[in-house]
């Protein structure tokens, strides 16, 4: 019996496919994307963005593919990274196949613009040569022409029917090695094309919200959707697409993840939005130990709370906790058992070596 089954997920069951090294559905993790927004010809520039993502975690890595000179680069460029890289293909099927030959794990293909069924069979048969999986990617912005006549509008039925289209002609060609995803800017018709997909198939899902905005409007809007989706046990793997620097995407969907207990990385601060009741100064201190903690990848939890009201029970909830106390007297506990009291001009320093033992010990 679960100790809190309210904060249980039940994940959709689904198939388990394999992008590179990483595995994607099943029971696998789910898992973070991201992607270039260098010129892929500029070899030198995109192997630094890739391995930055790296460290931010990302888990896999799309990169454009809008010409043979970038197909060609991917030759050199996945030689220097680790992670597995998403070819982004639109408009010309030969791109595919010259991304799957020179070392893409994955294809990303967009219904709406790819062409033909001829086309896509031949796609296909790269991936199946050069043992890629694909990413059946349809998109709200890009819908087949003929469905737009048929629906008027982009809709779940549309976005759904596209799909299921693409995912017959995977089948006949006897190759399961992909996912799909449904993406639109809008967040009602994202979550209902998704919805209606996991009911009609059992492949891995791919969420997100296309074109969600800036950092801190597109974060917001891809997590209520992505969010109420994970919640509902849908979605295998994630991209937060933000008009920002791709390190934010990946800490969002990190974030977004940890927040639904589905992944854990790094310190997770919970923090008070501070008022007249605080006896340091919260925000400021919370800025500067997500500066100086940003480089932990091991999982632990932090409360920094700045008076009494909620700070000792916050505090019983993580590994390392500060309440705020009268006369500089704040008060730091360990795994919810008060430890000692600290002033605060002593607190950063205090807790950021706590935090670097704690995850000594979690890692011998």
């Amino acid at each position: 019996m679960e100790i809190r089954p309210y904060r249980s997920i039940k994940r959709r069951k689904t198939k388990t496919i394999k992008v590179g090294n990483v595995s994607i559905g099943g029971d696998s993790p789910i898992t973070v994307q991201s992607m270039t927004n260098t010129l892929t010809t500029d070899i030198k520039s995109t192997i630094k963005q890739i391995h930055q993502l790296e460290e931010a975690g990302a888990d896999i890595v799309r990169v454009s593919c809008p010409d043979e000179n970038s197909t060609s680069s991917l030759k050199e460029i996945v030689k220097e990274i680790s992670v597995p890289i998403v070819a982004d293909i639109h408009f010309h099927h030969k791109r595919a196949i010259e991304a799957a030959k020179n070392g893409a794990s994955c294809l990303r293909i967009n219904p709406g613009n790819i062409g033909t069924s001829e086309r896509v069979e031949e796609i296909i048969k790269a991936a199946k040569d050069y043992n890629c999986s694909i990413r059946i990617g349809v998109n709200a912005g890009s819908l087949d022409k003929l469905l737009l006549e048929k629906y008027k509008e982009p809709c779940p039925e549309a976005l759904v029917e596209s799909a299921k289209y693409n995912i017959d002609l995977m089948e006949k060609n006897n190759f399961f090695n992909f996912k799909i995803s449904v993406k639109s800017s809008d967040v009602f018709l994202a979550i209902k094309s998704y919805e209606k997909l996991s009911e009609v198939c059992d492949y891995p899902l791919h969420l997100g919200i296309t074109e969600a905005g800036g950092l801190m409007s597109g974060s917001i809007k891809s997590s209520i959707g992505i969010g109420q989706l994970l919640l509902k046990g849908i979605g295998d793997t994630i991209r937060v697409s933000l008009s920002a620097d791709p390190v934010e995407e990946v800490k969002a969907g990190y974030e977004i993840l940890k927040s639904l207990n589905l992944r854990s990385r790094g310190v997770t601060i919970i923090s008070c939005p501070s008022c007249a009741r605080q006896a340091f100064p919260v925000i400021d201190t919370v800025k500067i130990l997500e500066e100086k903690l940003s480089h932990i990848k091991v999982p632990v939890t932090l409360s920094i709370i700045g008076c009494v009201v909620n700070g000792p029970g916050e505090a019983a909830q993580t590994e390392i906790g500060l309440t705020g106390g009268g006369q500089d007297n704040n008060l730091l506990y360990l795994s919810g058992v008060p430890h000692t009291k600290i002033p605060s001009n002593k607190i950063i320093e205090k807790i950021v070596g706590l935090v670097e033992e704690k995850v000594k010990e979690k890692t011998l």
